[in-house]
């Protein structure tokens, strides 16, 4: 019961999703990467390549989490989070089985399995002990039938059903491996790619999984969710027009120098126009108004007129 609870209560090493301002910055960085993609074209994969014991490891980009995900982490579509050293979705115990839970996970299946066999054992000896005296009928005869269906049927064909999956995930431990990288046959596919995990030792392998330090949870348990789609939509109708609107207008021109736009002796946005849409990661050097993150902003163009130049690490203000 105790490693069941640990099991299910236990943070499996879920991946923080990505603030939108980081989310943003990797978006650039991949759009820049990447270059433009032609119209009616589909974009080329969102990986990195890891190199791990001298092979080569591709990280995936989650689009729900907005993140590159580190080795062996894969996206649960149960939990809707991204888990690190992801193994599988166990209903049973309502959670993830991860990173940081596996080994309690595994403890459990463990001693499910040895009481199951104890139970079994025990009730085939006491009908055997019964048997002698008066008989292997007479023992059905006089065996409560609740006492059989629940005793000895139950436990046998539980028994096979547990003592399997124990022993298949005995077989991962030693082998270093997942039940996800398993399934999808990551290092026993047709290119026969070796596991970069494994140590090559079954005692090594057992330790680092079932004794290895455990990295500290990621999450805030009790932090406060806060509602940035909602917080985002009042801001941006508290501020009226955006700065992309603004600079499309009519009234804006090329002729209008750097500085921040006020209303109501509040500054709403930067007054730069004209030209082609540059995005503006965190703040105008010339007007010194900083944009929110993803943000587009104009920059004049001609001649010597002035230009956005953008400090991804500024601090936002207004």
């Amino acid at each position: 019961m105790a490693m069941l609870l640990r099991t299910s209560f236990s943070d499996p090493g879920v991946i923080p999703r990505a603030l939108p301002d980081e989310a943003a910055f990797i978006e650039m960085e991949i759009e820049a990467t990447n270059g433009t993609v032609p119209q009616g074209q589909r974009p080329p994969p969102r990986i990195k390549n890891f190199q791990i014991n001298n092979q080569i490891v591709k990280l995936k980009y989650c689009y729900t989490c907005k993140i590159f995900r580190p080795p062996r982490a894969s996206h649960c579509s149960i939990c809707d989070n991204c888990v690190e050293r992801f193994d599988h979705h166990c209903p049973w115990v309502g959670n993830c089985v991860g990173k940081r839970n596996y080994r309690y996970f595994y403890l459990f299946i463990l001693s499910l399995s040895l009481l199951t066999i104890y139970i079994f054992a025990f009730n085939i000896v006491y009908l055997a002990l019964k048997s002698v005296k008066i008989g292997f009928l007479n023992t059905l005869k006089e065996t409560p039938g609740t006492y059989l269906s629940h005793h000895v049927l139950i436990c046998f064909f539980t028994l096979w059903s547990v003592v399997g999956l124990t022993g298949f995930h005995t077989f991962l431990v030693a082998l270093n491996q997942t039940t996800n990288e398993d399934i999808k046959g990551a290092w026993t596919g047709k290119n026969r790619v070796q596991n970069p995990y494994s140590h090559g030792n079954i005692v090594k392998n057992c330790s680092e999984v079932l004794c290895g330090p455990l990295p500290p949870s990621v999450l805030d348990r009790r932090g406060i969710l806060q509602q940035e789609e909602s917080g985002a939509q009042g801001e941006s109708n508290t501020r009226g027009p955006s700065v992309l609107e603004k600079s499309s207008s009519p009234e804006s021109s090329a002729a209008q120098v750097c500085g921040a736009q006020t209303r109501g002796g509040k500054e709403v946005g930067c007054a730069c126009s004209g030209g082609e849409q540059q995005p503006c990661l965190s703040e105008c050097t010339k007007c010194s108004f900083s944009m929110p993150l993803a943000v587009l902003c104009s920059s004049s163009t001609g001649g010597d007129g002035p230009k956005h130049q953008f400090q991804p690490g500024a601090q936002q203000r207004g």
